[in-house]
């Protein structure tokens, strides 16, 4: 359902993060994937040294969060055990985060997460919103970040591991659904004594959904809001993206530009300079709306 036309909600932000962050403007979250197997960048920045070079690249081309992640989630990829996540993960953490840089670390594993945060991460960003691990909300709870404060901890939609999950695409209406089904995960993290404000919700594009399930996803905005918290966009280099038949990161850009436009607390891509320019539109687009105009 477009909300086109109509006046925005407030936009939620979530609490935890540096006071810099803290401000009216879409964030934009960039992907560094420590793998030799990422769908995009597998095995560009799958050493230390290259991937936090790539890191401070990032932040130099305006990300406000990098986002550093040790495991693949792309269709049919398989799982690294947690010593081999750890090794990727840690130390890059650890030297970005020296650095004064916001991280927020990709991982399913509660172990992963807690180590991370060690190191210097302020935000863990769970796939599969703690039920690939179900320490993950009681950990998240329990640990305390450099700021003296719980991690954000981002919440997908996700029914299973990258071997199962393009059969797991039946729904009655998508949005509807998947955002019903984030919302017990959500129920669940609360129980594990993880607070509303340190809570993103990520309506999973591109994980047990099609391509055209993906676009119902991402038109009815509503149904992504429902849950009242923060939402993160992750559509960069999708294969439903790439199937328009265009720039892949040109149509990253404009789903960032909607998705700002709409009040998304960030949106995590590969391509830095691009989206940065589109979230400022949608942002821009955002704050001139006024009831009854478009």
């Amino acid at each position: 359902m477009s909300t086109a036309g109509a006046p925005l909600p407030a936009r939620p932000v979530p609490d935890g993060l540096p006071q810099r962050l803290d401000r009216d403007e879409t964030l934009v979250m960039g992907v560094l994937n420590v793998t030799p197997d990422s769908f995009s960048d597998g095995g560009e920045h799958d050493d230390a040294d290259a991937a936090i070079a790539h890191g401070l690249r990032l932040v130099a081309e305006g990300a406000d969060i990098v986002d550093v992640g040790g495991e693949s989630t792309r269709p049919g990829a398989p799982r690294v055990d947690e010593d081999e996540e750890l090794r990727r993960v840690v130390p890059v953490v650890a030297a970005l985060a020296a650095q004064d840089i916001v991280i927020s670390v990709d991982t399913m594993r509660a172990s992963v997460a807690s180590a991370s945060v060690e190191a210097g991460a302020l935000i863990v960003n769970d796939v599969s919103a703690g039920r690939a691990d179900t320490d993950m909300g009681r950990e998240a709870a329990r640990l305390r970040t450099r700021l003296g404060t719980p991690p954000v901890l981002i919440a997908m939609h996700w029914r299973g591991h990258s071997d199962v999950m393009n059969d797991l695409t039946d729904y009655e209406v998508v949005a509807r659904d998947s955002a019903a089904e984030l919302a017990e995960r959500l129920a669940r993290l609360r129980e594990a004594g993880v607070e509303d404000r340190f809570l993103v919700a990520d309506p999973g594009l591109g994980f047990s959904k099609t391509g055209e399930q993906n676009w119902e996803v991402l038109a009815d905005w509503e149904a992504m809001a429902s849950h009242g918290l923060p939402i993160l966009i992750g559509a960069s280099r999708k294969r439903f993206v790439s199937s328009l038949g265009v720039d892949r990161d040109a149509a990253t850009a404009a789903i960032s530009a909607y998705s700002a436009e709409h009040g998304a607390w960030a949106v995590r891509v590969h391509a830095v300079p691009p989206t940065l320019a589109a979230v400022r539109v949608g942002d821009a687009l955002r704050r001139r709306r006024s009831p009854g105009r478009a």
